[in-house]
């Protein structure tokens, strides 16, 4: 096993501290323009992605970019503005999959215009390309 050295502890807290800020900076601007939290465009997102616009509650939390924390209650809250409903699947008899709705699309692609422009601003503005590329190559290995 590695010591953790103090460039990698710097390296560390930068990485967590940096996205926390940039979050925050992003959760701003969807609250400033009257839209929901970034979390659901996250479950927007990941519905949207697949085919048929729906998962089951197990893989769509495997998907997500976000701390999927009450992810049961997020998705009732979600159903409750008709931007995704509870359907039967087929595929799993013990349960429902969740479908994102035609309302939940149009939310997604309001919401996208102000999601992207604050992580632009918050972000991927600060690096020119190459860096970009740099990091996004290096995070990959944390991954």
């Amino acid at each position: 096993m590695t010591a953790l050295t103090a460039a990698g502890e710097k390296a560390w807290v930068g990485l967590i501290l940096g996205s926390r800020s940039a979050f925050s900076r992003v959760e701003a601007a969807l609250k400033e323009a009257g839209l929901p939290q970034l979390v659901w465009y996250d479950v927007l997102l990941e519905l949207s992605r697949e085919g048929r616009g729906r998962l089951r509650n197990k893989d769509l939390a495997g998907r997500m970019l976000l701390e999927k924390y009450n992810l049961s209650r997020l998705i009732d809250r979600m159903a409750a503005e008709g931007v995704v409903e509870r359907v039967h699947d087929a595929s799993d008899a013990r349960g429902a999959a969740i479908q994102i709705t035609d309302k939940g699309r149009e939310l997604r692609e309001t919401m996208w215009p102000v999601y992207r422009d604050a992580v632009a601003a918050s972000f991927a503005d600060r690096f020119d390309e190459g860096e970009l590329e740099t990091l996004a190559a290096m995070l990959k290995r944390v991954r």
